[in-house]
């Protein structure tokens, strides 16, 4: 039975007013003076957290990394498996990007597990209307739906091909594995209801496989 597992904040700063040198290493414009920084034990429930913080408040997502080896190789104990940074005018923009960020890691964007240990994992996660961080990744406008899958390898390219199949979707990206974290997946575009049908049938792929791992 799958059952969702919610990612956990590790860790979480605000510089209200960034020094320069910094700045210029993030790339940062003239209206980006505050930073908000998080870490998180699951890194596709970050970006997505990331993103929503762009819809919520007067920021950008500005970096964004996924450790090697994942969350089960942490270079310390409040490293998790991603390291998100938001950036804004003021701490009071920042902060309320941050606000979001909690919210949907805490209750809602999650991974799927397919076994009692959750070890087997999967991520299909239909984002209704992106923010601006997630529609430059996909290449596409703000607003747009996107389907955001993940799997372990074998698993994520079975799914991707079953998701397209099902649906009047488009790879927007593929993430190839083994990617950071040895996982693979795709982003899809389309309609919502389109992105929801291939979130279902990448769901049922990946399944299939838990279910039976050596079936032609």
């Amino acid at each position: 039975m799958i059952r969702p597992v919610y990612a956990e904040m590790l860790a979480t700063r605000i510089i209200p007013n960034v020094d320069k040198q910094l700045a210029r290493q993030f790339g940062l414009g003239p209206s980006h003076r505050s930073l908000g920084m998080f870490t998180v034990t699951l890194d596709d429930v970050g970006v997505t957290a990331l993103d929503e913080a762009t819809k919520r408040a007067d920021v950008d997502g500005v970096y964004a990394a996924s450790f090697y080896g994942g969350s089960d190789y942490p270079s310390g104990p409040l490293s998790g498996e991603f390291l998100g940074v938001l950036a804004g005018p003021d701490p009071e923009e920042v902060r309320s990007g941050m606000d979001a960020v909690k919210q949907m890691v805490e209750s809602g964007a999650h991974f799927e597990a397919l076994d009692e240990s959750e070890a087997h994992l999967l991520y299909a996660h239909v984002v209704s209307r992106s923010g601006t961080f997630l529609s430059k990744e996909a290449g596409v406008k703000e607003g747009e739906a996107i389907a955001y899958l993940i799997a372990p390898p074998l698993e994520s390219i079975y799914g991707v091909d079953a998701a397209l199949k099902a649906a009047e979707v488009s790879m927007a990206v593929h993430y190839g594995p083994p990617t950071e974290t040895n996982f693979g997946g795709a982003l899809l575009t389309g309609s919502q209801s389109a992105c929801q049908a291939a979130a279902d049938a990448f769901r049922d792929a990946v399944r299939s496989i838990a279910d039976s791992p050596l079936s032609k």
